[in-house]
């Protein structure tokens, strides 16, 4: 038990390789005004092969650090609020945090023994938060490892969120072992609750069990991915469910919010993510891809879109690195359209997430390992072309 430091970083925890980045401003979609018949829209034409490395206009080079601490495949990572340090988890059982600047690796947080599916810290990144499928949830002291609470449950829990003012905590569990599907909270500033393992508010889910949960725009609420590829929101002080949208017709495999927590970006099985109101629910745009989308998230400082997925991880065996299609794709927010992709990664992406402060993104997949992309200045350059 406790907290397994590792002050340094040697050639098996951190290697640097090279990921290519090839951007199709020019090629991918192009628009044309005409001044006497008005907009003409859209003009198909070519693409630029996406694993093309040569070097030359269109194309921005990135070394990225690749991270190898997980036994399994990637299940979720995470930045903290400040972006200096980065949190990931595996089907493995160890949590790990790392610095984001360098991929040096701080330590490993022991204490489950089943696979973690989802984590969250606090805003002033004192504490995290892991549920895992040993059916517990547990709070870490992200500092020093130590476990503060380790709450039970009756079948395994899928995730996890801290509320916008820490007081609140919330986490999920499967419909599974004869049990239905839960959404407990917790008053964190009453200890009474987390020692007896006593949530002040259960909401039982009856027909498709959660699989993904986040906080909503403001702390009125919480937000839903469900089995059956609707999402919806929850008033944790009435347990009465808001909204529900039927926008997805498969497994919603992830969440997220823009950095000002008005949009939601949703990721599902059935091939596409798509854009919402985080408040409203009002659909916004859809970014459609040929493979299960397993991730998506939202640029704090650009008009983009990175999603990740790719082949199905039972059949990766049986393909090519190519075909399985394993690349991050960056989409226009607005255009909908594909302008970039990275590739690296010898299997599916399951979680990405950009950093707060929008230079640098993260991505893990079932090959085992993380990637961190600095961007280069030929990002910050890149204008879409309308």
């Amino acid at each position: 038990m406790g907290f397994q430091s590792e002050l340094h970083f040697g050639a098996l925890s951190v290697q640097f390789m090279e990921g290519f980045l090839v951007w199709m401003a020019a090629c991918s979609v192009r628009s044309k005004w005409d001044l006497d018949h008005g907009w003409k829209g859209f003009e198909d034409v070519d693409v630029v092969p996406s694993y093309s490395v040569s070097s030359g206009e269109g194309v921005l080079r990135m070394k990225p650090i690749l991270l190898q601490a997980h036994e399994r495949s990637l299940t979720k990572i995470l930045y903290n609020k400040d972006g200096d340090l980065l949190f990931t988890a595996s089907k493995h059982n160890l949590p790990n945090v790392w610095w984001s600047i360098n991929g040096e690796r701080l330590g490993t947080y022991n204490g489950h023994n089943g696979a973690i599916w989802d984590m969250a810290v606090s805003s002033d990144s004192t504490q995290l938060l892991t549920a895992s499928a040993d059916q517990s949830c547990i709070i870490w002291d992200s500092e020093t490892g130590k476990i503060l609470h380790q709450m039970a449950a009756k079948s395994p829990v899928r995730s996890c969120g801290f509320s916008l003012t820490n007081n609140i905590l919330c986490f999920t569990t499967d419909k599974a072992m004869n049990q239905p599907c839960f959404i407990k909270f917790y008053d964190l500033r009453d200890k009474e609750q987390v020692a007896t393992n006593s949530p002040f508010r259960d909401i039982q889910i009856e027909d498709s069990k959660v699989n993904r949960m986040i906080w909503g725009t403001v702390e009125d609420y919480v937000i839903t991915g469900h089995e059956n590829g609707q999402i919806c929101q929850y008033d944790w002080k009435t347990g009465e469910r808001l909204r529900v949208d039927h926008s997805h017709d498969a497994l919603i495999k992830d969440l997220q919010l823009s950095k000002d927590r008005t949009m939601l970006i949703t990721a599902s099985k059935d091939t596409t993510a798509k854009l919402f109101d985080a408040k409203t629910f009002q659909f916004l745009k859809s970014y459609k891809t040929d493979r299960p989308v397993n991730s998506a998230a939202v640029s704090p400082i650009k008009h983009h879109i990175l999603l990740g997925g790719g082949q199905e991880a039972m059949e990766v065996t049986t393909s090519h690195t190519k075909s399985g299609k394993f690349e991050a794709r960056f989409f226009h927010l607005i255009f909908e359209e594909e302008i970039g992709r990275v590739k690296g990664h010898f299997g599916p992406i399951n979680t990405l997430a950009f950093h707060p402060n929008g230079k640098q993104y993260s991505s893990g997949a079932e090959d085992g390992y993380v990637r961190i992309h600095d961007f280069d200045q030929s990002y910050y350059d890149f204008e879409y072309d309308f």
